[in-house]
Parts: C-alpha cells; sequence; structure tokens
C-alpha cells in the first residue's frame, strides 16, 4: 500500500467540525454509515476471566453479550449500533477463537438487522502480541499471528478492523519516567510513527483483500499511559502539562495509520482523535463521560464535541440492577447519541457541541488542549512539516507549548507552570535536523534503554 502524507487540514477552520458529520464518511456492516450526519453508539465490552478457559465458553459468552446488546437497543428504540471486541489474548494469539467469535457475533447481529432494520456494523481490535517477555519484537512470528488474526476475523464477519499498537513503548516508558521531552518525542513521534506505518500497510492491505473497513489506530500505550499516570488534580505523579504534551505528540504518530492506509472511524480510547479528524476528515470514534467504568478523564463532556461513534471503552460482562452491564452502557451511550442526532437535524449541533467543549474546556491543560479549536491548531502545526515524522511531532509539542503558555482563563499550579516552561524551553533547543535528532537519539537510547532493539524499526 501506498503512504500519502498530509501536509493540509482536511477542514477550512475548526468552526467546520461537528459530531456526526465527517468529510470522508466510512460504509461499513449492515446498512452502517459513519459520519454521514448522525452518530452511533460503540459498546466495548470485556468477558469476565473465567470465560477464557476454553474456546467454546468465550464464544458462548460473546453471543451473550451481543444478544443482550443487539435486544436492548431494539427494546428502546434506537437505531443502530457498533460492537467492538477488543481481543483477550487468547483470541490473537489462537486466530480461530478470534474468528469463531466473530462469526458467533456477526450471526446474531444479522438476525437483529434482518428482523427489525436495525444499521450495526462489528469491530474487532485484536491485541499487539508484538512482545516477548521484555522486549517487543514488532517485526517477524509475532507480526505473522498479527496478520492471520486481522484475516480470519475478517473472513468470519468484522467489518472494522483496529488494534492499539505498541511502537515507541520501551523508549517511552523510560522517557516518561524521567519526565524526558526529547525522549517522550522519539517514542511517540519517531519510533511510534515508522511502527505505524510498517504495521498498518499490512493491515490495510488485508482489509482491501477481504472487503472489510481498516478502521484506525490510537496511541493508548503511551498518551493514554501519561495521561493515567497524571492521573487527576489532586496527583502529582506527572504533570498534567507532560501528559497533553505526549497527547499533542500521539497526533502525529496516529496520523501514520491513516498515512498508511487505515480510513476511520478512528479507536475510541485516542483522546488525540479531535486533532486527526481535523486533518484527515475521516469519522473518529471517542470515548469520555460513559467510560467511567474503565477510567476517568477531565473532560468527559468535551471530549464528545465532534465525535461520529461514542463509546463506554471497556466494561466487564455481569450483572448490573438494570440489566448486564452491555445493555446498561449501550443504553446510556445511546441517548447521548439520541441528543446528538436531534441537535443535528434541528440545525443546533454547533450550539450542542460548544456547550459540551465549554463545560471542561478549563478544567484541566489537557481539556484545554483537545477543545476542538486549539486541537485544529495542534493538527495545523503538524501538517506544516507533513512529510518529515520527526518535524512535525516537535511542531505539535510546541504548538501545545505555545498554547498553555498562552491561554486565558485556565488556572495552572506552580508543578504544572514549572514543568511547562521546562518542556518548552527543551523543545526550542532541539536541533531541525531530523537525521541528526534521530542518530543522537538512537545513540543515547541504545546506551541507556536495554530492552531496545534498532532491528525492530528497521534502523
Amino acid at each position: 500500500m501506498a503512504v500519502k502524507k498530509f501536509t493540509t487540514m482536511a477542514y477550512n477552520n475548526a468552526d467546520e467540525m461537528v459530531f456526526g458529520r465527517a468529510k470522508s464518511p466510512v460504509k461499513a456492516g449492515l446498512d452502517l454509515e459513519i459520519g454521514a450526519g448522525y452518530t452511533t453508539a460503540e459498546v466495548n465490552y470485556a468477558p469476565r476471566p473465567e470465560a477464557g478457559e476454553t474456546k467454546e465458553k468465550l464464544v458462548n459468552e460473546y453471543q451473550r453479550i451481543t444478544r443482550d446488546i443487539m435486544a436492548r437497543m431494539v427494546q428502546v428504540g434506537f437505531p443502530s449500533v457498533v460492537l467492538e471486541t477488543e481481543h483477550v489474548q487468547q483470541m490473537t494469539n489462537n486466530p480461530t477463537w478470534g474468528a469463531e467469535v466473530a462469526h458467533a457475533q456477526k450471526t446474531i447481529m444479522e438476525e437483529y438487522h434482518e428482523e427489525y432494520g436495525i444499521k450495526c456494523a462489528l469491530r474487532h481490535t485484536p491485541g499487539d502480541i508484538r512482545e516477548d517477555k521484555d522486549f517487543l519484537q514488532l517485526r517477524g512470528d509475532k507480526y505473522n499471528v498479527v496478520m492471520e488474526s486481522f484475516e480470519a476475523v475478517a473472513d468470519a464477519g468484522a467489518d472494522l478492523l483496529s488494534i492499539e499498537s505498541m511502537g515507541g513503548k520501551e523508549i517511552f516508558d523510560y522517557a516518561v519516567l524521567r519526565n524526558d521531552i526529547p525522549g517522550m518525542l522519539y517514542a511517540i513521534g519517531v519510533l511510534g510513527s515508522m511502527d505505524m506505518e510498517y504495521l498498518w500497510q499490512g493491515i490495510a492491505k488485508v482489509a482491501q483483500q477481504k472487503n472489510v473497513t481498516p478502521a484506525g489506530d490510537t496511541d493508548c500505550a503511551q498518551a493514554n499511559t501519561a495521561m493515567f499516570i497524571a492521573g487527576g488534580l489532586l496527583d502529582k505523579n506527572l504533570a498534567h502539562t507532560l501528559a497533553i504534551i505526549a497527547r499533542s505528540l500521539a497526533g502525529a504518530r496516529t496520523l501514520s495509520g491513516y498515512e498508511a492506509g487505515a480510513t476511520g472511524p478512528g479507536k475510541d480510547c485516542g483522546y488525540e482523535n479531535i486533532i486527526i479528524k481535523g486533518i484527515t476528515g475521516m469519522p473518529m470514534a471517542f470515548e469520555g463521560k460513559t467510560s467511567t467504568c474503565a477510567h476517568s478523564d477531565v473532560m468527559g463532556n468535551l471530549i464528545m464535541q465532534c465525535c461520529d461513534l461514542w463509546s463506554n471503552e471497556s466494561v466487564e460482562y455481569h450483572a448490573e440492577f438494570g440489566g448486564t452491564t452491555v445493555q446498561c452502557w449501550s443504553e446510556s451511550l445511546s441517548y447521548d447519541c439520541a441528543l446528538m442526532n436531534t441537535a443535528l437535524k434541528s440545525g443546533n449541533e454547533k450550539i450542542l457541541r460548544d456547550l459540551l467543549m465549554a463545560s471542561d474546556r478549563f478544567r484541566d491543560p489537557q481539556s484545554y488542549i483537545l477543545a476542538y479549536d486549539n486541537a485544529f491548531k495542534v493538527g495545523q502545526a503538524i501538517v506544516k512539516d507533513g512529510n518529515d515524522i520527526y518535524l512535525r511531532a516537535k511542531n505539535a509539542a510546541t504548538e501545545c507549548c505555545n498554547l498553555l503558555t498562552g491561554a486565558e482563563g485556565l488556572e495552572m499550579t506552580k508543578f504544572e507552570t514549572n514543568a511547562l516552561n521546562k518542556a518548552a524551553a527543551e523543545l526550542a533547543a532541539l536541533t531541525s535536523d531530523s537525521e541528526k535528532f534521530m542518530s543522537d537519539c538512537m545513540e543515547k537510547y541504545k546506551a541507556e534503554v536495554k530492552v531496545f532493539k534498532p532491528e525492530n524499526y528497521a534502523l
């Protein structure tokens, strides 16, 4: 697959972006369109641990999950739904397990579509199993198993293919503990981008052969790690300003998947997807207030601002008073979508978008930068040097710092401003010569990080 770099924005300005509409909508599954004028709930779930003991138990568990969601959607009168199956490791390591689950799920979804007309699609997200004890093993045998897994689920009924790729994580884990901004840039912007380009050319090829959608990736392994370490407003394990710098870098990294053939909808846990939507015009999934079953964040309303799919992250399957967890969460998600869809139909989408955004905008440096107007500016910084993976990542981080430095209405503690000033100074001191940066980093981290294997990145 050819790699097409983005050097311009898909939208003329940030105000053009809204939820439920994308410049390049995606048709998938059973009569579903994503980004074509309405939003849809994307329900994400995990089987109970004991269900993974045998293939039969696992397939039964996913059949129950699927039937529960489809029944609840029809019962309450919702017109569309997406199901996302994030693989437990047994399903990716044994591609036939993943395939049987996908087939069982799709069969049930087809029954409901035929009988009730509900529009639906199935996303499968194989695990990135490309590691070997202490080491990442991004190429070779493990890569082949991941590709086999994609082929198997695509043959068996998955409509959308996604992954949460791990490239760069060995350097990121080392750098983030040391507040090492150049190291984070190298890990996310350079190594992560190189791995995604390699990986997504393979996934896009599978999708093309099987006539399914190569949906998208997320920098869960790095930017979400930074977000979780940063925690809430009482936590001081990592400055929130550094967490949002990592997220801005992730915009440059996650873009690589779309350049290598992914078409959207981007994966729910990529909070950087707001940057990606502005650059590519492709539909994106997001998670926020409805992902509190999985984790907390500081932008639960804001991140709904331009979503095309609205997700709950992941919830373990078990009983609640209101039904099973997947029934409760799919209903909550769908009510949010009904509100957004009514806003779209009545021409009030920009008012609702701005209310969602304004309700969290000043809660934290992270929500401030991911507000769609600022995220658009980070996107513009990326495409300015879109052909150079180092410079565009550096631009993204620098623009993030600039926006925070001049942020009116955003209150930051001394801890946060000190971290920001230090990061901005380190970025300003970096070379503008990509080759020099990459060779300096290679030398430094090869010496300091024993688990770093340059051959993972064909270096």
